[in-house]
């Protein structure tokens, strides 16, 4: 069991190959598979995990190219300390339907159509469940869902939280796409170069086009990567990726960063609707997303709800890169033992 005295053991990771075969395999051959529809009658898949022992709910939402396939490990772990796992694949990507010819294009509609989904899965799904007994007439599994999410599934989990705000009973935000690194160039001239494409694309074409630069799914070496220092864990879900069609996805298109501004706007718009507990995880060396506007998030936010941001201010893993579920273990252990002392103290 993960628990804080064991956490700080540096061996999950060199024993990684051996729990995916064995005790990870096991656990997986436990989930229930299923999808069910959601805007414009997309097919939503997700994966869930119950035990009568464990008497809290906890749903994932990944990030953007990520699916329930990816977060084994995470699942397994989390399951291990009393949850009961609900994880869903956003529309577009894992293996939810696709919504373009090309199945490797990253498209939204628009952003809250995630939303919609997200509500619909805790909804339909997570909430029947979590409501249900557990088997002893004396308890009763948690009736709010706890929620963690990361990156892209960040930027959903907050809207969710705007738009239903007593729905969920504590978050954590993992790297939380508030707004993507736009790098050397200044954001207002990335804005503007998206938006102008944008009104080119909607006037000579009815597909979507990628965003400039961006192409079908090819894997990067590890030396060339962003997203961990752990090669183990990096080749583990590079090679899942490679040897799993149906999951690949390429680079963004236009629609999708264009929608992906507005969504950021409403953030920053609403942010006294957020009622729940709301913890920001920021990894240090993150160049996916920017923090800057993590730290504008959490420090708004805090005026405003002074309980669900200690201090005004994320906690930081100095050193980690964007995936801190995926980094070397001493990153990760340290998001993991955040993450579970924010939903315990809740």
């Amino acid at each position: 069991m993960l628990n804080a005295k064991n956490l700080a053991l540096p061996s999950l990771e060199a024993q990684l190959e051996q729990r995916q075969l064995h005790e990870i395999a096991d656990f997986w051959k436990q989930g229930q598979f299923k999808y069910f529809t959601g805007v414009d009658e997309s097919r939503i898949n997700y994966v869930s995990f119950n035990s009568a022992q464990n008497l809290r709910c906890l749903v994932i939402s990944p990030g953007r190219s990520e699916g329930y396939l990816k977060y084994k490990e995470l699942a397994f772990d989390l399951y291990q300390q009393g949850f009961n796992i609900y994880v869903l694949d956003h529309r577009g990507q894992g293996i939810s339907q696709r919504l373009l010819d090309n199945p490797h294009k990253g498209y939204v509609k628009d952003f809250e159509y995630y939303v919609d989904d997200l509500h619909s899965f805790i909804e339909k799904v997570v909430n029947p469940a979590c409501n249900n007994d557990s088997g002893n007439m004396h308890q009763k599994t948690q009736s709010k869902p706890y929620l963690l999410a990361h990156s892209m599934g960040g930027m959903i989990a907050i809207r969710y939280m705007q738009r239903y705000p007593q729905s969920i009973q504590a978050t954590v935000l993992s790297s939380p796409m508030i707004a993507i690194n736009s790098g050397p160039a200044p954001a207002w001239l990335i804005k503007g170069i998206i938006g102008s494409t944008q009104q080119i694309n909607q006037w000579f074409s009815d597909e979507p086009w990628y965003f400039l630069g961006q192409n079908n799914y090819k894997p990067k070496n590890f030396t060339d990567n962003v997203l961990t220092h752990s090669s183990i864990r990096y080749n583990h879900f590079v090679n899942l990726y490679k040897s799993t069609n149906d999951i690949q996805l390429g680079g963004v298109t236009v629609q999708w960063l264009h929608s992906a501004i507005i969504t950021n706007n409403k953030i920053f718009e609403e942010l006294v609707n957020i009622k729940t507990p709301t913890l920001v995880i920021q990894s240090g060396e993150d160049t996916v997303v920017d923090n800057s506007a993590q730290d504008e998030f959490y420090q708004q936010l805090n005026k405003f709800h002074p309980h669900s941001c200690p201090e005004g201010k994320p906690v930081i893993i100095a050193g980690a890169f964007h995936e801190l579920f995926f980094e070397l273990d001493k990153f990760r252990n340290q998001a993991l033992e955040q993450s579970l002392k924010w939903f315990n103290s809740h």
